[in-house]
């Protein structure tokens, strides 16, 4: 399997993505291509005595930062490692694509390059939030602001889809984020949205309130981008708040007491960590891409590639597009 890199996106490019990329060859045995400048690679690889084994370059000349318009990546910088990296994903020189760099970006040139799946109306962020049960796939976490209800129906398919192949969950259950549990709760569109999830054929559980998401009673969380990038950065801000605050609170007990607490700790911070996750896909693209986070370090890079192997071995993208088809025919045929 070979993962195609961004190695100039992200706050420590390109060398977290090469520490990153390293790792994954070893342990994942996977191959890795790092698309940006091969001189300033190679000339860091010898620097940091980073090997370069089942790591190849794909050289480019230019970098979307970012400053840079969403746009920039199909129009004033092709050559770009971002643009050049989705455009060998189309050719089928890479099983998928991760990077670091500008969302707004990906998200444009993952829709242009190798364009969503046939039947997506739009292409979901998917970040992976930790619950009491485990963890659960946030659809959509920013780059769809404003959603029709159809819309909010293939991200719940889409979510299910991605539970089940690369979480190894049976029967996900899938909600719709909601301000009452009720269904005749939520504006319009939550309301028509839940009447089509109840049709779908996932297993959908009704709506769920922000308080009850952490609970773990959903697997799916589903949402529009404004409301889910809300969600998102909250929970991310309040497991930064409990940590500090139990790191307070235990900061004064005995020394063995102490360590032993501290362990704890550690293992609950763990749980929000983004760099144990990788990113978040892009569902609803033909190929796999994922997003890593901008401050990734190499740690969350291998995650990150980890976690796109996980999307290739689990035909994600396939199996969407198969549902969607298995959908339209039965609608064809009256079912």
């Amino acid at each position: 399997m070979k993962i195609l890199l961004d190695a100039m996106g992200g706050d420590y490019a390109p060398l977290a993505a090469m520490e990153g990329a390293a790792r994954a060859v070893k342990e994942l045995g996977v191959e890795v291509v790092l698309c940006g400048d091969e001189n300033r690679i190679r000339a860091l690889a010898s620097e940091k005595n980073i090997p370069m084994n089942g790591i190849s370059v794909l050289h480019t000349t230019e970098v979307i930062t970012m400053e840079d318009q969403p746009t920039d990546v199909v129009k004033s910088k092709k050559n770009c490692s971002m643009a050049l990296g989705l455009e060998a994903l189309k050719n089928g020189e890479g099983d998928a694509f991760v990077s670091a760099g500008n969302s707004g970006a990906l998200l444009v040139g993952a829709t242009m390059i190798p364009r969503r799946i046939k039947g997506i109306k739009r292409a979901a962020m998917a970040p992976i939030l930790p619950t009491a049960a485990g963890h659960a796939i946030l659809m959509d976490g920013g780059a769809n602001v404003e959603c029709r209800p159809e819309m909010l129906e293939q991200f719940g398919i889409m979510g299910s889809i991605y539970m089940e192949k690369v979480m190894e969950l049976n029967m996900p259950r899938v909600a719709l984020i909601n301000n009452g549990a009720e269904e005749c709760k939520g504006r319009e569109l939550e309301q028509e949205a839940y009447a089509l999830m109840k049709k779908a054929d996932i297993n959908f559980i009704g709506n769920i309130e922000g308080r009850e998401i952490p609970a773990g009673i959903a697997d799916v969380l589903v949402t529009d981008g404004f409301t889910g990038n809300i969600v998102l950065k909250l929970y991310e801000g309040m497991g930064k708040f409990f940590a500090g605050k139990m790191k307070e609170l235990f900061s004064g007990v005995g020394k063995l007491g102490g360590l032993f607490m501290m362990d704890k700790l550690s293992n609950f911070k763990d749980t929000f960590d983004y760099k144990k996750v990788g990113g978040a896909v892009l569902l609803g693209i033909a190929k796999p891409v994922i997003k890593a986070h901008g401050s990734s370090d190499g740690e969350a890079f291998f995650h990150a590639v980890r976690q796109a192997k996980n999307c290739v071995d689990g035909r994600v993208c396939e199996t969407i597009t198969e549902a969607l088809a298995a959908r339209k025919t039965a609608e064809q045929s009256g079912e």
